[in-house]
Order: structure tokens, then sequence, then C-alpha cells
């Protein structure tokens, strides 16, 4: 597997994967970008701001996933906890895994390769938010290491259950 950043062609890629994920997520009752976010126009924004990856295999383009490290208005406010630092930190949004590959442990791969490219940036905390019913990412959550640290609310109002990981 190849773990890259994304370029303008991978659009078409990377947008029928967050489409292969929306429509898991309407099957399965969970209320997570059932509002046409993500769209082609933000994804085309992460990859112009080189915020969007992806990883490849022989099949092409399986997975994709942003990090970015301009921080996230919606995080200043946390309710029923708190983070575990105040110092600088990277988010990740939009992990997707296409559905051929779940299983395979490819967002652990991915979550590996985000936490490197922190510590080269002697960035030490990565946080992340995720739906309360999404329970692959749950326990991608726990399987590596992030801790729950409570409950933010998107500009939209959606509350989001809100992680961070300390990274050594």
């Amino acid at each position: 597997m190849v773990f890259r950043k994304a370029v303008e062609n991978d659009l078409d890629s990377i947008y029928g994967l967050i489409k292969q994920a929306r429509e898991y997520f309407r099957q399965n009752g969970i209320d997570q970008w059932q509002d046409n976010y993500p769209n082609p126009d933000i994804v085309m924004e992460d990859i112009k701001n080189e915020e969007c990856y992806v990883v490849e295999n022989d099949d092409g383009i399986i997975a994709t996933v942003v990090l970015s490290f301009r921080g996230e208005k919606s995080y200043d406010k946390i309710y029923e906890g708190k983070w575990l630092s105040d110092n600088d930190y990277a988010v990740i949004h939009r992990i997707t895994v296409d559905s051929r590959h779940k299983g395979k442990r490819i967002s652990s791969f991915i979550v590996s390769r985000l936490e490197d490219m922190c510590l080269e940036k002697n960035v030490f905390s990565i946080r992340v938010d995720t739906h309360r019913d999404n329970k692959s990412m749950l326990k991608m959550l726990s399987n590596n290491g992030y801790t729950y640290c409570g409950i933010i609310y998107l500009e939209t109002g959606s509350e989001r259950l809100a992680f961070e990981k300390i990274l050594k």
C-alpha cells in the first residue's frame, strides 16, 4: 500500500469513496454526511490545501483522509469533558475506506502515517470527532489509542463525540 498526498486527478476516486460511505451511513441509520457534505468542492479544496491524502494499492485508491494543522473552530468549546492538552494539534477529517477493504486495518495504517507526519512537524496531539452512531470509527479510535474527551458541536449544531491522542 502506498500513502500519498492527493492530487486533483484523484477527485473522482475520492468522491466515489465519500459517496460509498454516505450510503453506508444512510443504510445504517447514521445521520452523518447526509446533507451533501462533503461535496466535490470541499474535496477539491482539501486537495488544493494539500491536506488530503489517499491510500493506493493494485485496485487504485482504496482510502482517503484529511489532516489539517489549522485547528478546528468547533473544538474551541468542549462539553461534558475536556481536551487532554492545550498544545498545538492536528485534526483528522473525513477518513474513508473502500467497503471492499474494510476490516483490513487500513484506517490504522492511515492513522499511523498521520501520527508520523505530526511528529515530523513537532505536533504532539491529534484530535478527531465522530458521530455517536459511527461504531466502526469509534472502534478504530479505541484500537489506536484515542481517548474520549467530551462532546463538541459542529457549526451546523450537530453533536459529535470528540477524541484526542497525545503522541510520544
